[in-house]
């Protein structure tokens, strides 16, 4: 591709726009500016509040509330039956009237049965037309190979061993041009494209520009900003405030100790209480009556003392065992159970008794045979010698027509068949071609221009 891979030194002008000159961009034009199609798809964004938020929804505002009313029960009425008999008729029993059927008559025909009294050949037609030809067996060619156990061990050769026949490698010739570079006979000459090709051109004298003087500046500097210069207030007042002034008041008066308190609350004369004194006690004369009331109202009857129902017991000492047999205990005797066992299925195969011998079934059962090996029928890989030589061609060989290698003229400091015509502010130069052609080998068009990167 002709493409610009690093951005130029700009040695022509100072242009800000970068080189995109492509094989690409030449071929195909640009479009005219068609803008992309608009998106309709709302924006996201913030929607602010526009009014005040009423607390009606679509259920108040469509629903209307109506008055429940209980719903009328219906009374049911009394079945009465009607008298007289019911009439069991229907529309079918009526209209139908009912015709007399016949039976339907055979359209068949009766099967008649031939009898013969001969004799039934039982042959079928296969049978009789297809008959067995008498082919003798044939004798098979297979060779009797009788197996000879090996007498040294791994003696026996394998399939592979038999069937194969070493032979010698004779690798093939290689049609590979050798990677070889070829030495020239030609002293070294040490000029290049570059050497030929570049004309030193004479520089021109590089301009200095001289440094200015600073000069400060004979006016006074304003500071004035944009806020200061565009927002100056508007005329007013000033605020006054509301604090009160902080003023110290000072006095020279020799300070008394005295505060609001003990100015205001002074101490009162309290009188001390009243000391109560205590009676002396003194005792009643004469003596106490400890009689009560109970105790002189009180009569004393003579009482019996209750006789008890219980019977008076002897006191006679029995030495026999007690025995403590209830009707209970005599009825209903425990009755002897024993826990049940465990139902488990016979054993078919019944457990060794006697001594573990080291033998399986395997080994009991086993009769070994005598191994016979099966013939092989790949045959021989015998090879046949040719005493002609080998051809080593091949269809790609005898067909394939090489095809010249072209150089792109952009390759070229200056590419023949074409005439120089200008060169770009990026540092490209643009030839023209001298007349137009048709490349012969694979009939692509030149391009009428080609810029090249010097």
């Amino acid at each position: 591709r002709h493409r610009c891979p690093h951005k130029p030194t700009r040695i022509y002008d100072n242009g800000q726009q970068p080189c995109l000159t492509t094989e690409y961009v030449e071929k195909y034009p640009k479009y005219s500016n068609i803008s992309p199609p608009r998106s309709l798809k709302p924006k996201q964004e913030y929607q602010v509040h526009r009014g005040k938020m009423e607390g009606i929804t679509t259920f108040k505002s469509d629903y209307l509330p109506y008055d429940i009313v209980k719903r009328p029960f219906r009374v049911q009425e009394e079945l009465k039956p009607k008298t007289g008999k019911i009439e069991l008729g229907t529309t079918y029993q009526k209209d139908y009237n009912a015709h007399k059927i016949q039976p339907v008559t055979l359209v068949r025909p009766l099967e008649r049965k031939h009898t013969t009294g001969g004799k039934l050949d039982t042959i079928p037609t296969y049978q009789d037309d297809y008959r067995s030809w008498e082919v003798q067996r044939r004798e098979p060619s297979k060779v009797e190979h009788i197996y000879h156990p090996p007498t040294e061990k791994f003696g026996n050769s394998t399939t592979f061993q038999d069937d194969f026949v070493p032979r010698e490698l004779n690798p093939r010739q290689s049609f590979k041009p050798p990677c070889v570079a070829k030495l020239s006979d030609v002293p070294f000459d040490s000029t290049t494209s570059h050497r030929t090709s570049y004309i030193a051109h004479q520089l021109e004298p590089k301009f200095i520009r001289s440094k200015e003087e600073y000069k400060p500046s004979n006016q006074p500097f304003e500071d004035l900003t944009t806020h200061r210069n565009d927002f100056q207030g508007l005329p007013g007042q000033l605020a006054k405030s509301c604090k009160p002034e902080n003023a110290k008041v000072g006095s020279n008066a020799h300070f008394n100790g005295v505060t609001e308190f003990q100015d205001r609350f002074q101490p009162w004369l309290v009188s001390l209480p009243e000391v109560r004194k205590t009676e002396e006690y003194v005792p009643p004369p004469g003596n106490m009556d400890f009689n009560s009331t109970s105790h002189l109202d009180y009569v004393k009857h003579e009482i019996s003392p209750a006789v008890p129902i219980r019977p008076v017991s002897n006191g006679r000492r029995i030495n026999a065992p007690f025995q403590g047999n209830t009707t209970t205990k005599e009825d209903f005797k425990a009755w002897g159970s024993c826990r049940q066992e465990i139902t488990k299925k016979q054993q078919e195969i019944p457990k060794p008794t006697g001594r573990f011998y080291d033998s399986t079934t395997f080994k009991s059962h086993y009769i070994p045979h005598q191994i016979i090996p099966a013939q092989s029928f790949k045959p021989v890989h015998a090879i046949v010698p040719n005493s002609a030589p080998f051809q080593g061609e091949t269809m790609y060989r005898t067909e394939y027509i090489p095809k010249k290698q072209e150089t792109c003229p952009a390759n070229y400091p200056s590419p023949p068949g074409y005439v120089y015509v200008n060169t770009d502010s990026e540092g490209h130069k643009f030839f023209r071609q001298l007349t137009p052609e048709f490349s012969e080998s694979n009939s692509n068009p030149i391009p009428k221009e080609v810029a090249v990167l010097s």
